[in-house]
C-alpha cells in the first residue's frame, strides 16, 4: 500500500465542472448531496457517499464534516443536491434542521434512489465514499454497475474497530483509486487488519488531519462570547465560576471510556482528601448522555455515582449539536477513548481552540494531536490508565500555571496545522492526486 501524508459520499468531476454527490446512509437515515462547481479548466464530476449510525436527537460527527466539506465547495460556486434515505416514519427534529440548513445554504434537497442517482454516478470521474460502511450502498444503488465506477472511488475513512471489517463493507477496497484516513495510526491499522483478517489489500492511502471550523474558531478567540456561554452553561450545571470542571464529551458508550474516567475522577478526589490538597471544587461531566433511553452502560455509570456518593461532583448532560459552548464552560478536556483509540478525535482540536489542556488515552490519533507534557498529559488505555488519569487530574488540579500554559501551546497548535484552511489544502492535494490517477485510467 501506498501510503501519503496530506498534513461517504459521491462526487463527479468533465472538462469545466465538478460534481459530487455526498451520502449518509444509516440504519434510520441516508442524506446524500451533489456538488457542482468550477474548478479548474478541466470538466471534472465529483461524487461522494457515506453511512452512519444516527441517534435520534444528534448526527455523527461524520456526516457533519462531509456537510462542512460541502460548504466549502459551494463557496466556490458549487452545486450541492442533498438526499435523505430511509427517513423515520415520524417527522425527526435533527433531519428536519438539517435540511433546512441546506436550504439555506443553497443546497437542494432531493430523492437518492431511482436512475437519477444512477445516471449522475455513471457520470462521476470522482466518487468519495465516506465511512467504512458505505461500501453497501454502492451494491444496493449501483449493482451491475458498480464495476464501472470503482476506478473513481476516493474512500474516506473514520472508523477504528474491529467490526468494521467485514468483506460485505470493504470489499470493493482494493479495486478504488484511493483511500483517505484521519490520522498516520489508523491508516496502519487499516492495512494491518485487512492483509491479516480479510486477505484483502489497501490501495493507495493518503492521511489527512482534520481542521476546527472558521465558525467554531470564530466563538474559540471571541472572549466575550466565551465568557457568556461559560456563565450560562455553568449556572445551568448548579457550579461556580471558581469551580474546575474536568468533561468528557463523547457518545455514551463503553468504548469511549466514561466508566473509567469515573473511576479516575472518584480516585483524584480521594488523592486531594489523603493528601489534604487546597484546590477548587472539583466536578466531571459527561457530556453524550441520552436522557430519553438510557442505556444499560449509562444506568452503570449513575449507579457508580450515586454508590460512590458523588452526585454533587458529577453532571449528565444530554448529547449534543452544539459543543462551543460546553468547551467554553469546562476547565479540562478528557479523551478517554479505549481500545484502539480515536480514529482522530475532532472534539480535541476544537477543545485546544478553546485553549483547554487535553487529558487523553496514549492511542489512535490522540497521539498525532496533543504533545505529551506540552498540550496536555496523555495516559494508558484500559484499567491500567486509571491511576494515572487519576493523578495527572490531581496535577491540572493543583498547578494552575501549568494547566494555562499547556492551554495556550494546544492553541498555538491548531493555529499552526488545524484549521479549516489546512484541512481544505490537505484534501486539495488527495483530490488533485485521485484525479490525475482516474483521468489516467481512461486511457
Amino acid at each position: 500500500m501506498g501510503k501519503h501524508s496530506a498534513t461517504g459520499w459521491w462526487v463527479p468531476l468533465t472538462k469545466r465542472w465538478i460534481l459530487a454527490l455526498l451520502i449518509m446512509l444509516s440504519i434510520s437515515t441516508a442524506i446524500a448531496f451533489f456538488i457542482r462547481a468550477a474548478l479548474d479548466p478541466c470538466d471534472r464530476h465529483l461524487e461522494v457517499s457515506d453511512k452512519k449510525r444516527v441517534q435520534s436527537q444528534s448526527v455523527p460527527r461524520g456526516p457533519l464534516l462531509l456537510m462542512e466539506l460541502a460548504f466549502l465547495l459551494r463557496g466556490v460556486g458549487t452545486k450541492v443536491n442533498w438526499i435523505t434515505i430511509q427517513k423515520p416514519s415520524e417527522e425527526d427534529e435533527v433531519i428536519y434542521s438539517l435540511e433546512h440548513k441546506m436550504w439555506d445554504r443553497g443546497v437542494q434537497v432531493i430523492s437518492a434512489k431511482g436512475q437519477e442517482t444512477i445516471n449522475t454516478a455513471l457520470k462521476a470521474d470522482l466518487i468519495v465514499l465516506n465511512t467504512a460502511v458505505a461500501g453497501k450502498w454502492l451494491d444496493a444503488v449501483l449493482k451491475e454497475d458498480v464495476p464501472r465506477v470503482l476506478p473513481n472511488v476516493l474512500w474516506w475513512i473514520h472508523e477504528m474497530r474491529g467490526n468494521y471489517f467485514k468483506l460485505d463493507y470493504v470489499k470493493h477496497l482494493p479495486l478504488v483509486a484511493g483511500a483517505m484516513i484521519d490520522s498516520h495510526v489508523t491508516a496502519e491499522y487499516w492495512k494491518n487488519r485487512t492483509r491479516e483478517r480479510l486477505r484483502i489489500k489497501m490501495p493507495d492511502t493518503y492521511v489527512v488531519h482534520l481542521g476546527n471550523s472558521k465558525e467554531l474558531m470564530e466563538v474559540a478567540e471571541d472572549n466575550v462570547a466565551k465568557r457568556v456561554l461559560r456563565e450560562h452553561v455553568r449556572e445551568s450545571l448548579g457550579v461556580r465560576n471558581e469551580d474546575l470542571l474536568f468533561a468528557i464529551i463523547n457518545s455514551v458508550s463503553r468504548g469511549k471510556g466514561q466508566d473509567l474516567f469515573l473511576h479516575s475522577f472518584y480516585e483524584s478526589l480521594e488523592l486531594i482528601k489523603e493528601k489534604k490538597l487546597e484546590v477548587p471544587s472539583v466536578h466531571a461531566v459527561i457530556i453524550g448522555s441520552d436522557m430519553n433511553a438510557q442505556t444499560k452502560f449509562e444506568s452503570e455509570l449513575r449507579n457508580y455515582v450515586m454508590q460512590k456518593k458523588i452526585q454533587d461532583r458529577v453532571h449528565f448532560v444530554n448529547k449534543t449539536l452544539t459543543v462551543a459552548p460546553y468547551l467554553a464552560a469546562i476547565d479540562v478536556l478528557v479523551q478517554n477513548s479505549q481500545a484502539w483509540g480515536e480514529c482522530f478525535g475532532r472534539i480535541t482540536i476544537e477543545a485546544m481552540a478553546f485553549q483547554l489542556p487535553v487529558l487523553g488515552t496514549a492511542a489512535g490519533g490522540t497521539t498525532e494531536i496533543v504533545v505529551n507534557g506540552t498540550t496536555g498529559l496523555l495516559h494508558p488505555v484500559g484499567k491500567e490508565g486509571i491511576t494515572p488519569l487519576a493523578k495527572n487530574i490531581v496535577k491540572l488540579a493543583t498547578h494552575v500555571e501549568r494547566r494555562l500554559t499547556m492551554g495556550k501551546r494546544g492553541y498555538e497548535r491548531v493555529k499552526e496545522i488545524f484549521q479549516e484552511h489546512h484541512m481544505a489544502e490537505r484534501i486539495a492535494v488527495v483530490l488533485k492526486e485521485v484525479l490525475k490517477k482516474s483521468k489516467s485510467h481512461l486511457y
